[in-house]
């Protein structure tokens, strides 16, 4: 009998540059020099006696030739993947690499901790926690999972609800002793509303969701800052719950027009279709949610 040895050097990397249609882009998800890659195309190439890519200097596009291999390619891959799951889902403990991101603040102060008591339990995974308020493409840079906060855009990601957070708007008894109390949403017009990134707050109102557009004298990106200044009397804020919490807690912030509270400001886990099997992954998700809800 004759046994027929594949050689598999190159594939990864022409699967890769397929996808993402960038050399530098594969390199990024593959983890190796983009000098790598090439190398590795052109030996796959001159292996093949056949041309796989079209290349300018602006854009990296698959041939006829290259079309037809990439589809046997992904089929041999995506089986490797299933066979991979199955082995895995035999494992009575999850282990092996897993990489996620978070946004920053929310990050450290809920998820951080979170992954660390899930670390604790299965000592086999080698956790790689990336916190970001960019949000990144997980598929080309190989992440497991994204915890995501607020309305979610479409998407072609798994998605499952964690739990949900709290918006609140807020301000010191300095401030409203001084400006008054806003008692419905047109009356924001008329205070100082301290913006973060956007330039709008969001509302629920009859069952419907609104954006009031708001104006005041202080604009920054920080949470945190936005925490201060309105602490210090500068104006009113809307901010999730793990900023002002416990300052709402200790009556330093008092929260207004609560009538108003959207309801369904939820965190998400996102994962792609195929991690959506992997005992790693279904069992962070399934520890996350148990403890954000």
């Amino acid at each position: 009998m004759v046994v027929i040895m594949f050689n598999w050097e190159g594939v990864s990397e022409f699967v890769a540059v397929t996808e993402t249609e960038s050399f530098t882009a594969a390199s990024k998800r593959l983890g190796i020099s983009t000098a790598q890659v090439s190398r590795q195309i052109s030996a796959l190439e001159k292996r093949l006696s056949a041309k796989l890519f079209y290349r300018t200097t602006r854009k990296v596009s698959v041939t006829d030739v290259g079309r037809v291999y990439y589809q046997h390619c992904r089929q041999v891959l995506d089986g490797l993947d299933e066979a991979e799951r199955a082995i895995s889902n035999l494992q009575s403990s999850p282990q092996g690499k897993l990489k996620i991101t978070a946004p920053i603040t929310y990050g450290e102060g809920t998820v951080a901790p979170l992954i660390n008591d899930f670390t604790l339990q299965y000592p086999d995974l080698e956790v790689n926690l990336q916190l970001s308020n960019q949000k990144v493409d997980l598929i080309d840079e190989g992440y497991d999972l994204a915890i995501r906060l607020g309305q979610l855009e479409d998407s072609s990601m798994m998605a499952k609800r964690l739990g949900s957070r709290t918006q609140y708007v807020c301000a010191s008894e300095k401030y409203l002793s001084t400006h008054g109390v806003p008692y419905s949403l047109s009356e924001l017009n008329h205070h100082n509303c301290l913006q973060g990134t956007l330039d709008y707050w969001r509302f629920q109102e009859n069952g419907k969701h609104r954006n009031i557009r708001i104006k005041g004298n202080l604009r920054c990106n920080s949470g945190h800052a936005l925490t201060d200044a309105a602490l210090k009397g500068l104006g009113i804020v809307q901010l999730p719950d793990y900023y002002v919490q416990e300052y709402i807690d200790n009556q330093q912030l008092i929260p207004l027009l609560t009538q108003f509270t959207e309801s369904d400001d939820g965190i998400w886990a996102l994962y792609p279709h195929n991690r959506h099997l992997s005992p790693k992954v279904r069992m962070l998700v399934d520890f996350l949610s148990e403890q954000l809800n």
